[in-house]
């Protein structure tokens, strides 16, 4: 499906990952991203291994409290099931979290957003591959 038509002017659609990055409408990222209709951010996380995220790593979102209702985190090439303490910290930002592998994260994202809802992205780049 062309999701093309779909999407306004200057809102940010994931186009493809691989080789450790991403590319975001038309701009290539290295490493992890957050992607936002809006706009697309580096995440600045401790490290690029999500059962290494620590809480530090998702307090950059307080930022988005009220603009966003659900976080997509994609894991990397393998789903990972975020620690609950990660998960609660979240959710006290009024932000439901979901994780799954990035390819599915990229995908569900675009969908979530073409769709219009308040929706971003915090993606670990697949790597070695």
């Amino acid at each position: 499906m062309d999701v093309t038509p779909l999407i306004k002017k200057g809102q940010q659609i994931i186009q493809s990952y691989a080789d450790g990055g991403f590319k975001v409408s038309g701009t290539r990222y290295e490493g992890g991203i957050i992607v936002t209709s809006p706009a697309t951010f580096v995440w600045n996380v401790s490290a690029l291994d999500a059962e290494a995220l620590q809480a530090q790593d998702f307090e950059c979102f307080e930022e988005f409290q009220g603009q966003i209702d659900i976080l997509i985190l994609g894991t990397g090439a393998q789903h990972v099931f975020l620690a609950p303490a990660l998960l609660k910290f979240v959710k006290s930002l009024n932000i439901n979290a979901e994780a799954m592998d990035t390819g599915a994260a990229c995908r569900t994202y675009n969908v979530l957003m073409t769709e219009g809802r308040r929706v971003a992205a915090a993606l670990l780049p697949v790597l070695g591959g």
